[in-house]
């Protein structure tokens, strides 16, 4: 099979696949590749969806499309683990996910084929849109615990679903919009701006309190640095920013400014350690003001 696919000069994804089967052999596959687990490998998944991002924010698209195949290895070293365990494979995935896309997009695919076209005249709006998508979501769970015997008397709590291995602050955002679904939120943007200061202010006190470097006195402070946080990305929702990637920018913008820092700082034979705060507040005004 992996013979034929390269017919055409380039390999497939049933290339992929052969390759991560062959990788897994246990005659004479590869001995890391053998030992690894699904538990093993999310660090990796992890760090290789970050280095997506990363080349995606740095525009840099030969380099995506390395990152994109090493994520793609992802999906297909997990699909063979379940082959192997008898749980899912490769065909199920793709199987699946075709499916549901199909499901939650009757918009575009009206009768649940992909061959099946809307008509052109009918138009609905994003929110329609975004009301069937929730609909749908919320129907499939429904189904799926009823299917799973998990189904009982007491409903499932909104936020169930929220990964906890998300980003904190992603999390956060995902935690919020669950909540505002059901009408648990600010009605306006004012009180959330009201809240941050509110928050920071016990931050404030919980510092200013603190008479001992203690386990407790440091999870108080903790505490309230988290409430700081959350309520952050609450405004973020309400202006519509992502933090995540807010955040992820203002870390780049910090590296460019400081590298000229240092680099002015070199022009003018000072070394950094031995600047004093006003010099190298003087250099970072000049970063700012050269646009970085």
């Amino acid at each position: 099979m992996a013979e034929e696919n390269r017919a055409s000069g380039k390999y497939s994804v049933e290339d992929l696949i052969y390759l991560m089967d062959r990788l897994r052999d246990a005659e004479d596959g590869c001995p890391w590749d053998l030992k690894q687990t699904f538990k093993t490998i999310v660090p990796h998944t992890i760090e290789e969806t970050y280095e997506v991002v990363d080349a995606i924010e740095r525009e840099d698209w030969p380099h995506l499309m390395d990152e994109l195949g090493d994520l793609l290895f992802q999906v297909v070293f997990y699909s063979r683990l379940g082959k192997e365990q008898g749980s899912f494979q490769w065909e199920g995935v793709v199987d699946n996910v075709v499916r549901k896309l199909l499901r939650r997009h009757p918009h575009v695919f009206p009768e649940g084929t992909l061959e099946s076209r809307v008509d052109p005249e009918c138009k609905i709006s994003e929110a329609e849109i975004n009301a069937n998508w929730e609909r749908i979501k919320t129907e499939e769970k429904r189904q799926a615990m009823i299917s799973g015997g998990a189904e009982s008397e007491q409903p499932a709590s909104l936020l169930r679903d929220v990964p906890r291995a998300l980003p904190a602050m992603s999390r956060a955002l995902k935690l919020q919009k669950k909540a505002s679904s059901v009408g648990f939120d600010w009605p306006e943007v004012t009180p959330v701006i009201a809240k941050i200061r509110e928050e920071l202010d016990e931050l404030e006190q919980a510092i200013q309190e603190v008479g001992g470097s203690g386990h407790q006195e440091k999870h108080h402070i903790e505490d309230e640095f988290g409430d700081v946080l959350f309520a952050c990305a609450n405004l973020a929702r309400f202006i519509k920013v992502d933090p995540e990637m807010a955040l992820r920018s203002t870390n780049s913008k910090f590296v460019r400014r400081f590298q000229r820092v240092e680099a002015l700082a070199q022009a003018g034979n000072v070394s950094l350690s031995d600047a004093t705060l006003e010099q190298m507040d003087a250099f970072w005004e000049q970063a700012k003001s050269e646009g970085l």
